[in-house]
């Protein structure tokens, strides 16, 4: 199979043949899909791995801290713990620590790996370390499985290499 050329502007939503047609509508619309989907889980994956960083490096979670490292109000931190809460990832009493449930902790689990993959592969391919941080906190919720299993594999050979 050919590559397609990189240069033409439509390649993003060209198929991969090399028939110059467009997707199918209905691939294309899976696209916009998966993307919308991880727009809705971004916001809880993130705080929930907050939380866990937080319990990991101070042995509890409070909201105040919570606040100042998303940097948004209290009161934002409040309607985000009482919507995790909801659903089931989250306890917590008012001026209490934060606890994750397992949902929580395993949702917490999967996205800080899925941001420490990200962040390796990033500094392998020569991001600077700043530029690698900030990119790695949106990126990790917008790739696959598959993506991810790539981007590990790239961190580990490149990081062997460098030990070599």
């Amino acid at each position: 199979m050919s590559v397609p050329n990189p240069a033409n502007p439509l390649d993003h939503v060209l198929r991969g043949d090399t028939s110059g047609e467009l997707l199918d509508p209905e691939v294309h619309a899976r696209q916009y899909s998966y993307v919308r989907k991880a727009h809705e889980t971004e916001l809880v994956e993130d705080y929930v791995e907050l939380i866990a960083d937080l319990i990991d490096a101070k042995g509890e979670a409070r909201a105040v801290e919570l606040a100042q490292r998303m940097g948004v109000t209290q009161a934002t931190v409040g309607k985000m713990i009482r919507r995790m809460a909801e659903a089931g990832l989250v306890t917590s009493e008012p001026y209490r620590s934060i606890f994750l449930t397992d949902a929580g902790k395993n949702m917490a689990a999967q996205s800080r790996d899925r941001h420490i993959v990200v962040l390796r592969f990033l500094r392998a391919i020569g991001v600077s370390e700043a530029t690698a941080r900030k990119d790695a906190e949106g990126v990790e919720h917008h790739v696959s499985a598959e993506t991810i299993d790539i981007m590990r594999r790239f961190a580990d050979a490149s990081e062997r290499a460098a030990g070599e």
